[in-house]
């Protein structure tokens, strides 16, 4: 199992968005706690993150030590930018 720890960006970017959107988010990523094999998590070429797709938004998120970070999230379009 993983503990899963929120960035305070991460945190500000889920609360901006509108309640249905947020709490769907929120399920999909409380399931990574059992595991990630899910066919919607790929890993990001050329950085040590993955990126977890719920709809139209993406997650970007790390792996460290049993904890899983999240990074950031938002709209698919935007997210990728640095």
């Amino acid at each position: 199992m993983f503990e899963i720890k929120w960035e305070k960006r991460a945190l500000k970017e889920l609360f901006k968005l509108e309640k249905i959107v947020a709490s769907r988010i929120y399920k999909k990523i409380g399931t990574l706690v059992y595991g990630f094999q899910s066919k919607d998590v790929k890993r990001i070429k050329g950085e040590n993150t993955f990126g977890l797709r719920i709809g139209n938004y993406r997650i970007i998120f790390s792996l460290e030590n049993n904890k899983i970070i999240i990074w950031k999230l938002g709209y698919r379009k935007n997210i990728y930018k640095k």
